[in-house]
């Protein structure tokens, strides 16, 4: 696939790319052998293949979904700046 300056010029303004005119057709020589190397890609037989996101096979670890209230309450409100009754004590917002 071959593509001309003002294919480059559209492409440059649909990525907001100032490009001078000298610029244009040296680009547009160097797009089209990327291209081309792309529609290399779709002689390659891949039937049968799975597709994957790596060519490790793994796993991630997991582990049992537990609700807890982390253990420590008086640690966690030390950090408030006011506290009462076991809870964060916040301004009212709304009257």
């Amino acid at each position: 696939m071959a593509l001309d300056k003002a294919a480059v010029a559209h492409i440059a303004t649909l990525a907001r790319i100032k490009l001078a005119e000298a610029e244009l057709e040296p680009l547009a020589g160097e797009l089209s052998h990327i291209l081309d190397w792309v529609e290399q890609l779709n002689e390659v037989d891949t039937t049968g293949v799975p597709p994957m996101a790596s060519s490790v096979a793994a796993t991630l670890p997991t582990r049992e979904d537990i609700v807890t209230d982390g253990g420590c309450p008086e640690a966690i409100l030390g950090n408030a700046p006011r506290a009462a009754r076991g809870f964060f004590t916040v301004p009212k917002v709304v009257e």
